[in-house]
């Protein structure tokens, strides 16, 4: 056998068995796990028939999440109202480390989660997960009256680690009465009344 034949063999058989290598060592990570999480104002634990099966109350889809899914079953919160228990649930830290020792912000509260603050949010975006807050943020979006909607609501839910926000920024019986998406309002108010 010349040299050249050798070296011709030898170098195809690396390159063959590299190529199984390489591919083992490229594969993808599994995808993550879809995660969905629900906290809904003044809903008993015993509303939704996936924890309540003599429940008055039909609720299809929660029921199909939590079956094939993974319920959560064991909360406990300093507070029983909304501002409170969604900086806790966010942060992961009492709600009476805040400035805000008793009740909810208003509408035009600044943002009670403070800039830089870790959130499930940025935890999980660190962990490749795109994130989505949709419906009350109830947590100050950096603005106080007068407001110009044609500026971005900031700090709001996407300083607090969300890519994406869709919703209002308090209770339906706080203005202000806009819809938010991301960081500006679909449309500016057209009329205000005293809240």
């Amino acid at each position: 056998m010349h040299r050249r034949e050798f070296l011709r063999g030898t170098v195809g058989t690396a390159l063959v068995s590299a190529f199984p290598l390489r591919a083992q060592g490229e594969r993808r990570a599994p995808p993550l796990p879809h995660l969905v999480l629900i906290l809904a104002d003044d809903m008993g634990y015993g509303d939704p028939r996936c924890y309540n099966p003599d429940s008055q109350i039909p609720t299809p889809f929660m029921d199909r999440l939590a079956a094939e899914g993974i319920r959560f079953t064991d909360a406990h919160t300093p507070s029983s109202v909304c501002t409170p228990t969604r900086y806790g649930l966010l942060t992961g830290r009492y709600c009476w480390r805040t400035r805000l020792k008793s009740g909810v912000l208003n509408g035009y509260s600044p943002a009670l989660i403070e800039p830089g603050r870790m959130t499930l949010a940025s935890l999980l975006k660190q962990h490749g997960y795109v994130t989505a807050c949709i419906g009350k943020w109830h947590l100050g979006l950096g603005k106080e009256e007068p407001t110009d909607f044609s500026q971005p609501l900031r700090p709001g839910p996407l300083e607090a680690g969300f890519d994406t926000f869709f919703g209002i920024p308090a209770s339906l019986d706080m203005p202000p009465y806009v819809f938010v998406e991301n960081d500006r309002a679909t449309e500016a108010p057209t009329a205000y009344t005293e809240g």
